[in-house]
């Protein structure tokens, strides 16, 4: 068995780089870089060193900046936040006015938290009537969680049963990660709540193993959890738009089955759209692309573009149940800030429009790849500014998390930078503001890289 992967913390020289969009000047990881991971790693319990090291200096537009003169073109957004781009003029500047007036205020009532409110509801989907404001999205989750269950209270039924998916995501926190998918991470709970449920996801080498749709596989599925769970007790399904780890989406005939089945039972549809939300898949939302309405959606990362905020929307009646629940930085003043900073920004550049645009062109290059290496390019799903790239090992379908990783080490040493997933997926999303050509650069880098 090879040994697991971790990225060099000491200089390596590399070629020079000196383009418009990246600049590579001195050995990579650059000196310096070692010191600065360690002095973290002596204070913090940190995964810092499971990522590429890099010493984030300064971020502007598309690009990060180390202080030591390296650029590289960013295909993170740090981990899917900056959606409209680093350190936006217009987000700079709305902060800074507003820490010169109010730095934090509770849930006191606010301007700036009015007119973020009126904007968020205007800007999102016309079902989604109000808001409650958080700082991170697993904040967001657990109150997910506590709204649907209290809608499952409001009649003598009192359902509690929530189904989620083998595989998804919603944090880390207890309720959120009993809610999530990956099972191996809830062994620190020591208790499973039976009104957690799990379905398996539909991942489409499933779906074509099994030569069966979407809607098949959900009406089978859930069938065969009511032989062990009571489905009148289901008060919600929470879906994760899409599994961020490689892009995969579920199928429409498979989401449309379920919407279906809540509607019938008068069961709650949530979406989490932490990571998936916020012009990333090239719609506002990525759960629109699947043409159903949601009863509850949970926003993050790329709802303010920058600062902590997280948002859980949904119709009023739903939201309602709960008014207490409050939060000391929810509502943050220069959390509604950025928010306000971001919908301006998405809509006086079209960030919607531009993402699906880009996304085209994104499709062409990975198919560019595909004909230089197909031997190593599996599957590529994704829509607008994301995508998942499965590298495989070769001539073969199981993927090659140890290729994958160089594959990233090899990028960030020639300027561009990726998210290592660790799974064997090369993940793709740059800010929606990235110039086109910036775009097609680090599309080439990376795929001469592969």
């Amino acid at each position: 068995m090879s040994e697991p992967f971790s990225f060099s913390i000491d200089p390596v020289k590399v070629d020079k780089v000196e383009t418009t969009h990246r600049r590579i000047v001195t050995a990579i990881p650059a000196p310096g870089t070692r010191g600065i991971m360690e002095r973290i790693a002596r204070h913090e319990s940190s995964n810092a060193m499971d990522q590429p090291p890099v010493i984030w200096d300064r971020a502007n537009g598309y690009q990060i900046f180390d202080p030591y003169g390296n650029a590289w073109i960013d295909f993170s957004s740090t981990i899917f936040v900056a959606n409209c781009g680093h350190a936006h003029p217009h987000m700079v500047k709305t902060l800074q006015e507003q820490a010169e007036k109010l730095c934090h205020a509770y849930t006191y009532p606010t301007e700036i938290r009015a007119q973020y409110l009126e904007k968020l509801i205007a800007f999102t989907p016309a079902n989604l009537t109000k808001a409650s404001l958080f700082s991170t999205g697993a904040e967001a989750s657990e109150r997910a969680i506590k709204l649907a269950r209290l809608y499952g209270l409001r009649d003598d039924r009192k359902r509690r049963t929530i189904i989620g998916f083998d595989g998804n995501f919603h944090g880390k926190t207890l309720g959120a990660q009993m809610a999530g998918g990956y099972h191996e991470q809830k062994h620190w709970i020591g208790y499973h709540d039976p009104a957690m449920r799990h379905l398996p996801f539909p991942y489409p080498w499933v779906l074509e193993a099994e030569g069966i749709t979407g809607r098949e596989m959900f009406t089978r599925d859930i069938t065969k959890l009511g032989e062990t769970t009571d489905l009148d007790d289901v008060i919600a399904l929470i879906l994760e738009s899409y599994q961020g780890w490689g892009g995969i989406f579920y199928p429409t005939d498979y989401v449309q089955a379920v919407r279906e089945w809540t509607a019938e039972r008068d069961a709650l549809l949530i979406f989490d759209e932490i990571q998936a939300g916020f012009g990333r898949c090239g719609t506002l939302f990525a759960y629109e692309q699947y043409g159903v309405e949601a009863d509850l959606v949970t926003c993050g990362k790329g709802v303010s573009g920058s600062m902590p905020l997280s948002v859980v929307l949904g119709r009023g009646e739903i939201i309602d149940l709960d008014p207490a629940y409050t939060s000391s930085h929810g509502g943050h003043p220069l959390s509604c800030a950025a928010g306000l900073a971001n919908i301006e920004i998405f809509e006086t550049e079209n960030l919607v429009s531009e993402s699906a645009r880009k996304g085209e062109i994104v499709r062409r290059e990975i198919n560019r790849w595909k004909q230089k290496t197909p031997e190593r390019i599996g599957r590529v799903l994704g829509n607008g500014l994301l995508w998942g790239v499965f590298l495989t090992k070769e001539n073969g379908e199981e993927l090659d998390p140890l290729f994958c990783d160089h594959v990233v080490e090899r990028c960030l040493r020639k300027g561009v930078f990726h998210i290592r997933t660790g799974r064997g997926t090369l993940k793709l999303g740059p800010p929606l503001t990235i110039p086109d050509d910036a775009l097609i650069e680090g599309l080439q880098v990376t795929g001469e890289a592969i």
